[in-house]
């Protein structure tokens, strides 16, 4: 009865999850669509990246504590993650590789190549 419960309320959890992100999908393309269509009117494209901001960190603090749920030392839940979980997990890893702050790894790196790709893709392409 009690991993009835449980698995609802994990189930529920990963649900609120997937409705997040689809609602910072439908702000993200509601700011690119405002910025194309109407690109005079700041105050709107303004209050979508708001809001946008917002929501990807909701995402993100929902996802870190699904992580340290899942990956806690002290119990085994790795049976737990499902096909929805791994594509969150998947898809997770790609949105933390595109928000990164690419610009300040390249811009203060001492490592040859890194320079030469700074120097190839412009510092301005970066930001």
């Amino acid at each position: 009865m009690y991993y009835f419960i449980y698995m609802r309320l994990f189930d529920f959890y990963i649900t609120l999850i997937i409705f997040v992100k689809i609602i910072f999908i439908i702000l993200a393309i509601a700011r690119m669509y405002t910025r194309h269509k109407e690109p005079n009117n700041k105050k709107k494209i303004n209050n979508l990246e708001f809001w946008k901001k917002r929501i990807e960190f909701i995402f993100v603090v929902l996802m870190s504590i699904l992580l340290i749920y899942l990956f806690s030392p002290r119990a085994n839940r790795l049976n737990m993650i499902d096909t929805e979980t791994k594509l969150l997990l998947y898809l997770f890893g790609f949105i933390l590789l595109l928000t990164a702050n690419w610009n300040q790894f390249f811009e203060g790196s001492k490592i040859k190549i890194f320079k030469n790709i700074d120097n190839i893709l412009g510092s301005q392409s970066l930001k």
